[in-house]
């Protein structure tokens, strides 16, 4: 996974994701085109998927009245 910065949010994260599967699904892409989209894609949604985990716990530790840890930090 990547290093997420304080403006990567699931938001813009995702968004960019859905630009590269724009481009990869245009097709006519050169090979090396293609390659570094689809692993700027699967680094994306890496952080996705990172974010949302840490979201799942955030709630979980919530629900069950554990003190929440920071897992930004």
């Amino acid at each position: 996974m990547s290093a997420l910065t304080p403006v990567d949010t699931y938001e813009t994260l995702y968004a960019r994701l859905q630009e590269v599967v724009a481009r990869l699904e245009q097709g006519e892409l050169p090979l090396a085109e293609a390659l570094a989209l689809y692993e700027q894609g699967v680094r994306l949604a890496a952080d996705c998927q990172h974010l949302l985990d840490s979201a799942e716990l955030r709630v979980q530790q919530l629900l069950s009245g554990e003190p929440a840890i920071d897992l930004e930090a």
